[in-house]
């Protein structure tokens, strides 16, 4: 007997979750499993500022697919490029560029989201993210690398513009960003005798009138009175305009000298949701609160680039937000609704209620809104550390992250650059691989020609 192909396109917080379920309720008899990954890891996306900032290591973040005990599904090293779903099959680049096509009889796509850029001169060639382990490990060496050709400079000009450092975005990301690296920035600082901190500048900007406006608005201007406290330049209802490599203009008129940009201003779903010519809303798959994709059989999504009905909202055409707790939940009733697909068994919606929000601003600063209750500082530190904690998915992964908190704690930051691609650093296209994506035209090309590897 033939068992049915259950393919899953991505390894975030949805597909992982999903997978686990499926592996511990799926007898192997029952279905082959396989997913595609460009990395054999997890994630941990929202403790990405600590890693720039050195308070973890890369390895603490990136929890390794292959440590799980029901560990069976056959991981294959690349990405999706495109998808046909009338014949089932996806087009995937490997992590050394061939394309290969694949069939399925059943397809889970999670491939999460990238970070949304606009139409502004010189964004995408002089910003970086911080939506990858790349993206911060280079930020980490390139603040750092700031300091130390600003210390070896005589140039008063070069030496302000290095020192001058741009977060775009001020949502969760872009926030505890700038906190987390302003506070890197602070203490190393002192090690650099040749530098006057106040020559140091951080500057958050958000075209929003509000800083994180899902946390309310007392926490809102909590968190707002903490950065500005630390010293970063808050500038609302402002934006990038243009984007040069030493230099920034602003929508207010304003030219910063920098030489450091990092955009975290949201983020849009997959460029592989365009390949399907499946309706979208906003970007994102139309689903049914079954996680379905109407017109599309033995086709599922979930996470940050599906649009799952909100049922519990209230409203018409409420969708659920694109974060972690959500995509974690979603996977759990996305496995469930798949094996009940494979045994005829009725699928059920996605139902769930905001569990709240945490925000770390390193130290002991943090506002967090856990079950709606409002807190600040140590008390929503704590929440905010032990609700990341809790969520690593291996106990190694729990144990790396809490020792690097507990020796930061007790030693401080450390300022040792490592020499990612410091001479020429990658675009923000290169860091997310967003142009290798097919078009559907050439997706239906790929797909017509009987070349599908089981």
């Amino acid at each position: 007997m033939v068992r049915p192909r259950i393919l899953v396109v991505g390894a975030g917080f949805a597909g992982v979750e999903c997978i686990r379920r499926l592996e511990r309720k799926l007898s192997p008899s029952e279905a082959e499993i396989a997913l595609v990954t460009p990395n054999s890891y997890q994630l941990y996306l929202p403790l990405l500022p600590q890693v720039a900032s050195g308070v973890l290591t890369p390895q603490s973040v990136a929890v390794s697919l292959r440590r799980s005990s029901r560990y069976r599904t056959r991981i294959i090293p690349g990405g999706v490029v495109g998808v046909d779903t009338r014949a089932k099959v996806c087009v995937v680049r490997s992590i050394t560029g061939e394309l290969t096509d694949r069939a399925y009889d059943h397809l889970v796509l999670a491939p999460g989201s990238i970070t949304r850029t606009f139409d502004i001169p010189g964004l995408v060639e002089n910003a970086r993210g911080m939506k990858t382990l790349a993206e911060a490990a280079y930020l980490r060496d390139h603040v750092i690398s700031q300091l130390d050709l600003a210390d070896a400079s005589e140039d008063e000009a070069e030496r302000a513009a290095r020192l001058c450092f741009v977060v775009v975005g001020g949502g969760y990301a872009g926030t505890e960003t700038a906190a987390c690296l302003q506070r890197l920035t602070q203490h190393a600082v002192k090690r650099y005798p040749r530098l006057d901190p106040r020559q140091i500048t951080w500057h958050l900007l958000d075209l929003a009138p509000k800083l994180m406006p899902e946390l309310g608005d007392a926490l809102g201007r909590a968190a707002l009175d903490v950065l500005r406290r630390r010293g970063i330049q808050v500038s609302l209802g402002v934006s990038v305009a243009k984007a040069g490599p030493t230099e920034l203009t602003l929508t207010d008129g304003r030219v910063l000298p920098s030489r450091t940009l990092i955009w975290t201003a949201g983020v849009a779903a997959s460029p592989l949701i365009a390949t399907l010519g499946a309706e979208t809303v906003r970007g994102r798959l139309l689903v049914t609160p079954e996680m379905t994709v109407p017109g599309a059989p033995g086709v599922f999504a979930l996470g940050d680039a599906a649009a799952v009905p909100d049922l519990a909202a209230g409203e018409e055409g409420a969708v659920f937000p694109p974060t972690a707790q959500h995509a974690l939940r979603q996977g759990r009733t996305l496995a469930d609704n798949l094996i009940a697909t494979l045994r005829h068994q009725p699928l059920r919606p996605y139902v769930h209620k905001d569990l709240g929000l945490v925000v770390d601003l390193g130290g002991t600063d943090a506002v967090s809104k856990p079950l709606g209750v409002p807190l600040r500082g140590l008390p929503a530190q704590a929440v905010a550390r032990g609700y990341h904690w809790s969520a690593l998915r291996t106990g190694v992964a729990k144990t790396r992250v809490a020792t690097n908190w507990l020796l930061n704690a007790l030693a401080g930051d450390d300022f040792v650059r490592i020499g990612i691609r410091s001479t020429k650093p990658p675009t923000l296209r290169e860091f997310e691989y967003t142009d290798a994506y097919l078009t559907p035209e050439q997706v239906r090309a790929r797909t017509a020609a009987p070349r599908v590897t089981d």
